[in-house]
C-alpha cells in the first residue's frame, strides 16, 4: 500500500484505469450475458450486477464526475474574470478571442480531412451488411442565428445553474472589463475574486485525490456491459477512428505547435499525460476543464489570463476529435449503403462539421447531432448512425482525450503569440512538482 501512495497522480491513475478494465472483463464474463448472477451468502444472494456494476461501480463513477462538473462553473467563471480583469488593454480581448477561434476552426478542418483521407483509403464500409432494424432518430439542431443568440444571458444566474458556458463566458468577460473600468472598486473586487480564484484551485488539488478510484469506476462499470462482439465487427471502422484520432492528437498538433511557437512537442505531449487521462475516463470536456486549466497554467506556462479565456472557450467549441468520427462515419455510412459521394459533398462536408463545431456548442449529444447534419448534408440516410452508435462510447473517451490537447496546443500558441507565456515553466520537467507532493500528501 506504501508503494502505490508513493506513485504520482498520473501512475495512480493509470493503476485504477488497467484494475478497472481488468475487473470489467472479470465480472462480464461471470455474467456471460444473462441478466445477473447471485453469489449465495447463507440466508441471501448477492446479485453481481446489481450490486457492484448498477450499485458500487455506477455510483462511485458518477460520484467522481460530479465532484469535477461542481467546479466547472465556479473555476470558468472566477478565473476568466480575474484573468478579464488584470488586462491592461481591454481590445486584448478581440484578439485572443479572434485567434481563438481562427485556431480552433482551422484544427477542425485539418481533423475531418485527415479522417475522410485515411477512411477512403481503408474502406471501412465494404462488406458490412446493414442490419435490418437499424434506427436513429436525430435531435434538431440550432441554427447559427440561435446559437448566435443563446450566448447572450438574460440571467446569468440561471446560465450557472444550468451549465451553459457560452453564457457564462459572455458574462464573465463583461464583468471583468467593468471591473477593470471601475477604478479603485474595481480592485477592492478584484482582490476578492482572486482569493476566491485560490480557493477554487485548492479545492481542485483535493478533489483530484479521489481520481484513481473514480477512472477505477467508471472504466469497471464500461467493460462490464461493452459489446466485444459489436467492436470485432466494426473492427476495420473502429481501428480507422482510432489511427485518425492518434495521427491528429500526435503529429497534426505537434506540427502546428513547433510551427506557432517553436517550443518542443515532446515536452507538450508528456506535460498533457494527466489531463488526458482524466478526458479519457470521464468522456467529457467540461469535466476535465480544471485539470485541463492547471496543467495550462502551471505546467506549460500559459498565463491565466489567456489560459483561463481559451480553455473553457475550446472545452465549449473545440470539436476535432468529434470531427474526426463524423469524417470516418460519413465515409463509412455512404459505402455501406452503396452512395457514391463527389468531391463537392466531401468538401461540404468538410465545411458543414467545421461550423457546425461552434454552431452546436453546449448542445446535448453533440457529436450524434452534428454527424445527422453532416448526413442530410450529403443525401445520406441518418439511420446510419444506429450502425456504429454501439461503438461510440469507446471512442468517444478518446477523442475527449484529443479535444483536451487541441485545447491545450490552442492555449500555448495563443498565449506565446500575446507575450502570455512562460518558457521556463513550459520547459521545466519538475514544473507543478509542489502539486504532485501535495496529491501525495494528502493520500
Amino acid at each position: 500500500m506504501s508503494k502505490v501512495r508513493s506513485l504520482s497522480l498520473t501512475s495512480r491513475i493509470m493503476v485504477g484505469m488497467v484494475l478497472g478494465v481488468v475487473v470489467g472483463f472479470i465480472f462480464q464474463a461471470i455474467l456471460a450475458g444473462e441478466d445477473d448472477f447471485l453469489i449465495p451468502l447463507g440466508l441471501f444472494s448477492l446479485p453481481i450486477k446489481a450490486f457492484f456494476v448498477d450499485g458500487i461501480f455506477h455510483v462511485g463513477g458518477q460520484i467522481f464526475i460530479a465532484s469535477l462538473k461542481m467546479l466547472v462553473v465556479p473555476l470558468v467563471f472566477v478565473s476568466l474574470v480575474c484573468g478579464t480583469c488584470s488586462l491592461s488593454d481591454p481590445k486584448k480581448l478581440g484578439r485572443l478571442g479572434g485567434k481563438s477561434i481562427l485556431l480552433y476552426l482551422a484544427t477542425t478542418a485539418i481533423a475531418i480531412t485527415v479522417a475522410i483521407t485515411l477512411a477512403l483509403l481503408v474502406n471501412p464500409g465494404e462488406g458490412i451488411n446493414l442490419p435490418s432494424d437499424a434506427n436513429y432518430s436525430a435531435k434538431e439542431a440550432p441554427t447559427l442565428a440561435q446559437v448566435i443568440i443563446g450566448m447572450f444571458p438574460t440571467n446569468p444566474i440561471d446560465a450557472m445553474a444550468s451549465g451553459n458556458m457560452l453564457q457564462v463566458i459572455v458574462f464573465a468577460l463583461l464583468f471583468g472589463v467593468a471591473m477593470a473600468l471601475s477604478g479603485k472598486a474595481g480592485k477592492r473586487v478584484a482582490s476578492v475574486f482572486e482569493d476566491l480564484n485560490t480557493v477554487i484551485l485548492k479545492l481542485v488539488t483535493l478533489l483530484m485525490n479521489i481520481a484513481p478510484y473514480g477512472v477505477f469506476f467508471l472504466m469497471a462499470k464500461l467493460f462490464t456491459t461493452i459489446d466485444l462482439k459489436l467492436i470485432t465487427s466494426l473492427a476495420l471502422y473502429f481501428g480507422v477512428v482510432v489511427f485518425a484520432l492518434l495521427f491528429h492528437g500526435f503529429v497534426n498538433y505537434s506540427l502546428l505547435l513547433k510551427l506557432f511557437t517553436g517550443l518542443n512537442p515532446i515536452t507538450f505531449l508528456k506535460k498533457m499525460k494527466n489531463a488526458c487521462l482524466f478526458a479519457f475516463s470521464t468522456s467529457s470536456s467540461s469535466a476535465t476543464m480544471p485539470i485541463t486549466l492547471e496543467t495550462a497554467n502551471k505546467k506549460l506556462g500559459a498565463h491565466n489570463s489567456v489560459a483561463s479565456f481559451t480553455v473553457p472557450l475550446g472545452a465549449t467549441i473545440n470539436m476535432d476529435g468529434t470531427a474526426i468520427m463524423q469524417g470516418v462515419a460519413t465515409v463509412f455510412i455512404s459505402q455501406v449503403f452503396a452512395v457514391d459521394l463527389t468531391i463537392s459533398d466531401y468538401l461540404m462536408v468538410i465545411l458543414t462539421a467545421t461550423l457546425a463545431s461552434v454552431g452546436t456548442a453546449g448542445v446535448p449529444g453533440v457529436g450524434l447531432i452534428m454527424l445527422a447534419m453532416v448526413l442530410n448534408q450529403v443525401g445520406l440516410p441518418v439511420e446510419g448512425i444506429a450502425i456504429i452508435i454501439g461503438v461510440d462510447r469507446l471512442l468517444d473517451m478518446t477523442r475527449t482525450a484529443v479535444n483536451v490537447t487541441g485545447d491545450c496546443m490552442v492555449t500555448c500558441v495563443v498565449a506565446k503569440s500575446e507575450g502570455e507565456f512562460d518558457e521556463d515553466v513550459f520547459n521545466d520537467p519538475n514544473a507543478a512538482k509542489d502539486l504532485e507532493d501535495y496529491h501525495k500528501s494528502i493520500n
